[in-house]
Parts: structure tokens; sequence; C-alpha cells
């Protein structure tokens, strides 16, 4: 890893126990010599990037982590989750070891770990999932069907509330909830997780990371969405498909 010299820290300001830390950390970064922004408003923060930093700090939960990741995802930053959340799945590092862990990075001592990420193609659009892209049906809409192909092979049709399509780490996201299976995070993998599917044989599969996924929505009472790490990113109407594959960083 190279030297650091540009900390960006995000800070959620929603949290009372993040406010009451920030000023210790500024010190203790100032006290290093180190050149340090601070954004109070971690929400939408992919809309407005900062100067790209050297290291990226997230005081806060793991959807703050996921909003660092879509700010830098074209051109990744190495990103320290501190958890002041609640699972802290993606923010495993203690608050209360902040500054010891944090010292460990600065002189060299740790290991950063590579995630994989997804791309969702719908047409010309794209975006970039760190945990999973989810089709789902809406909340008042009956079930919907949609067909899988890996590298132009089908695969299966599932009908029901809808599909995930997780990394390993997503794996113990939402695609856990629904029943799949839990990948280490440094693993490299696609793990296909069908929602409430109408099916017996429709079970979570893991397949290989190099592989070229297309879903198609074959049939639905309403619009369907396509969603990102959570976030809405676009409607889809029956006959419509989008792609995933991973990224290439």
């Amino acid at each position: 890893m190279e030297a650091f010299e540009r900390v960006l820290v995000l800070a959620d300001q929603r949290k009372p126990q993040v406010l009451t830390f920030l000023p210790e950390l500024e010190a203790w970064l100032a006290e290093r010599g180190l050149s340090t922004e601070v954004i109070r408003e971690v929400r939408g923060l992919e809309r407005r990037p900062p100067v790209r930093p050297d290291l990226v700090l997230v005081l806060g939960g793991d959807g703050a982590m996921l909003g660092a990741a879509r700010a830098f995802a074209a051109d990744p930053v190495p990103i320290l989750g501190v958890n002041f959340g609640y699972l802290g799945f993606l923010s495993g590092t203690p608050h209360q070891r902040s500054l010891e862990v944090l010292a460990g990075i600065l002189d060299g001592s740790s290991t950063p770990e590579p995630r994989m990420r997804l791309i969702a193609e719908v047409g010309e659009r794209r975006a970039v999932a760190l945990n999973d892209v989810v089709l789902q049906r809406g909340s008042h809409q009956g079930l919907l069907t949609a067909g899988l192909w890996v590298d132009g092979d089908w695969v299966t049709t599932y009908r029901g509330d809808g599909l995930i399509l997780a990394t390993p780490s997503g794996s113990t996201a939402y695609s856990l909830a629904a029943g799949g299976p839990v990948l280490a995070p440094s693993m490299l993998g696609i793990v296909a997780t069908p929602l409430c599917s109408q099916g017996l044989s429709n079970r979570p599969i893991v397949l290989h990371p190099d592989a070229e996924l297309e879903v198609e929505v074959t049939s639905a009472t309403g619009i369907t969405t396509l969603v990102v790490d959570g976030q809405a990113f676009y409607p889809l109407e029956p006959g419509a498909r989008f792609r995933i594959h991973s990224h290439p960083v």
C-alpha cells in the first residue's frame, strides 16, 4: 500500500456517537500531518464525489459504506469502515478500536482486502454494486416471472417475488435473509437467490465470477424495479432484459 497523505472522513451526523468521536479523530489525524476532509452528510455522496483521497474513513453503518463505494466506483479507494451502526457486516471495526486499527494501516502493517463488485446494465445505463442487484415486484402486485441465462444458456425460470444477484460481500445481506449461502467476502462468485419462489426446484446457486448473466422479465402484473445496493435503479416492464457481470477492478 502506498503512503497516505489525503484522508476523507465520512461522518454520519445522524449518529450522536459519531459527532462525539469526530473531534478526537480529527486531532489524531492532524498530529500525524495528514490532510483531512470531513463530510458530515453522507447521503447522495455519489452524485457529488470529492477529490479522490488516499484513504476513506467511514464513521457510520453499512449504508454509509455502500455510499462511499458508489462514490468512487470507477476508481476504487481503500475504505475503512468504523461501526456506529447496528450490524456492521461491511463496517466491521468497532469504534473503540478504530485508532488502533488506523495506526496499523498508516504504518503499513495492515493488508487491504479486495472485494468483488457487479455491473448491472439496462440498455445504455449501468450501475455498480458492492452488495447486490435485486429484481423485485411492486408491493401490491402479483407474482413476477423472470428467466435467467448464464453465458447464453438458459438456466431456469423464476416465478415469485423476484431475484437477488449478490457478491460475496452481499451474501450476508438481503441474500442471506432470503435463504442464500454465506460466502467468505474475499471469494469470487455470484450468488443467485430467488425471492419467495413458487417452484420447489428453485434454490440459491453460486455461479462463476466471470459468468455473463442475463435476466428477462417475462411476465408481471405491473412495473418491476431493478434495485442496486438498496437504491432503485431502473423500472422494468414485461419483456425487458438486464445484464450482470463482474466489475474488472
